[in-house]
């Protein structure tokens, strides 16, 4: 069953966040600290007290709620997600993942224009969100990905293309190996790709750039991703308890992952922060991490489309990645980030719109 969701925080949530946010117990900071030991101290107590002061949470949600949003239970689970509907009578469908730290907010900006050629279902992960925790082992990318395409059937969608970026791109990819007579595409604007001494690829020196910013990230596996895919509990507790803990956790990831040039708004980070905030979802996000194997990839043999954006965490090797996908489209950006859907909708937009179109036009 398919039911009609609308978003209403209760405002005793509205007040308790307000009321812990004016009780932080702040740590102190070395003169000169910059970003040698983390977030700094200044920045941090600005977005905080913004938060609690400035930022207003009912306007967004206003706002949020001029979306159509849906709820329905697949394998015991709650999915929440966003059903646009295109203009166009003959409109394709896409399913739209985010990622961690993200939500189905990362797709705001680019509802409209992809709207004008496309059905778009936009749900939140589960343990993300709107869709809750989750309650059971085993939310991996593949049970993410099955749990998709008995959505989209439910929808009534025989044919449909599927996006992601960062796990929504390995979603995605598990959702074109599951169901490929179903999925025309999938199209990412995230892949990594590994080293391969075996592959006899001929590279260039670009690509062994790329390759070695990969080298060092396998080699020195960042914090944040340590903590949680080996105790996405024990750090849950800290986020779920502390506003500003949760607040530091993903503000540090918009900071580090984002093109200085294209920089995201305190105001859409703060509702995405909020998000994880008042659904209670800091240990269910970060257990993806934990169920989801580090490296493991899906065979998807469905055309591939790559949208690369030049300020993202790594950047995919096509040579490599052609070895493993069915590459029909590749683009390079020399704007944007990890969040390229909210950093630059208009070329996100437009790359996701022509590689689903060419495919429809064989």
């Amino acid at each position: 069953m398919i039911e009609p969701f609308r978003i209403d925080i209760p405002q005793a949530a509205l007040d308790d966040l307000a009321d812990r946010l004016s009780r932080t117990r702040w740590p102190n900071e070395v003169a000169d600290a910059g970003w040698g030991y983390g977030f700094p101290l200044a920045r941090l107590r600005r977005l905080a007290e913004y938060w609690r002061t400035g930022y207003d949470w009912r306007a967004h949600e206003a706002r949020l709620n001029g979306l159509a949003h849906f709820m329905t239970e697949i394998d015991g689970q709650d999915i929440h997600f966003v059903h646009v509907r295109s203009p166009r009578p003959d409109a394709g469908a896409l399913v739209l993942t985010h990622g961690w730290p993200g939500s189905f907010l990362e797709f705001l900006d680019v509802i409209e224009p992809l709207s004008r050629d496309f059905h778009l279902v936009i749900p939140s992960i589960p343990g993300f969100g709107f869709s809750g925790p989750t309650h059971e082992r085993g939310w991996d990318a593949t049970r993410v990905a099955r749990a998709w395409a008995e959505l989209m059937r439910r929808l009534g969608y025989g044919r449909y293309g599927a996006q992601g970026g960062d796990f929504g791109a390995g979603i995605s990819l598990a959702l074109g190996a599951l169901a490929p007579e179903r999925v025309v595409g999938v199209h990412v604007n995230y892949l990594p790709t590994r080293p391969d001494p075996d592959s006899r690829v001929e590279l260039s020196g670009a690509d062994e750039a790329r390759l070695d910013t990969v080298r060092r990230l396998l080699a020195d596996r960042p914090p944040y991703q340590a903590l949680q895919a080996l105790t996405p509990q024990t750090i849950g507790y800290a986020l779920t308890d502390s506003p500003v803990g949760q607040l530091v956790w993903i503000a540090e990831r918009f900071a580090q992952w984002t093109d200085p040039a294209t920089p995201v708004t305190d105001d859409r980070m703060l509702t995405d922060v909020s998000l994880y905030w008042l659904t209670a979802t800091a240990a269910s996000s970060a257990r993806l991490h934990h169920d989801t194997p580090r490296g493991s990839q899906s065979p998807c043999r469905v055309p591939l489309g790559v949208a690369v954006f030049a300020h993202d965490i790594t950047l995919p090797v096509r040579p490599l990645a052609e070895r493993l996908y069915d590459v029909r489209h590749w683009s390079e950006f020399e704007r944007g980030g990890h969040f390229a859907a909210m950093e630059v909708p208009d070329a996100f937009a437009a790359d996701v719109r022509d590689f689903f179109l060419r495919l429809d036009h064989g």
